[in-house]
């Protein structure tokens, strides 16, 4: 038995992440309205991604995942831009907004008043809060 993973897309633009063991009718469902929640107010529905996998605990455990995911992420999946996904799972990015000033530095900001110490990006262990100390930096 096959179970599924997948993503649809609503009339309003948002996403839907579940999973299932038989997709078509789970999707005919999501689209007929049959399946009370978030997407019976947001219909039609369209299936944007899916994947298949062999257990219910994988698909279930993708489901979750990728709930947690950004929509830029998760529009990265979509388009099957497997780099696109890479780069967005790294923590080194500031979201700014036009509207309302940054609230942390940039990491240019950051180097500039750091005594001109280098940063090193390592996937060796880290502190507890999982960031490189300035200890570390200057090594």
């Amino acid at each position: 038995m096959s179970f599924w993973a997948y993503i649809l897309r609503c009339a309003d633009g948002s996403y839907y992440v579940g999973h299932t063991e038989e997709l078509d009718v789970r999707i005919g469902a999501h689209q007929s309205g049959l399946i009370e929640g978030y997407t019976n107010t947001r219909l039609p529905v369209t299936r944007v991604w899916s994947q298949e996998f062999t257990t219910r605990g994988e698909a279930l455990d993708a489901e979750r995942q990728i709930k947690g995911w950004s929509r830029a992420k998760k529009e990265a999946l979509i388009r099957g831009d497997w780099d696109g996904v890479q780069v967005l799972s790294r923590k080194l990015f500031v979201r700014a907004s036009f509207d309302t000033p940054p609230v942390a530095a940039t990491q240019d900001e950051r180097a500039e008043h750091d005594e001109n110490i280098p940063l090193i990006l390592s996937s060796e262990r880290s502190n507890s809060e999982g960031r490189v100390s300035k200890d570390a930096r200057r090594q």
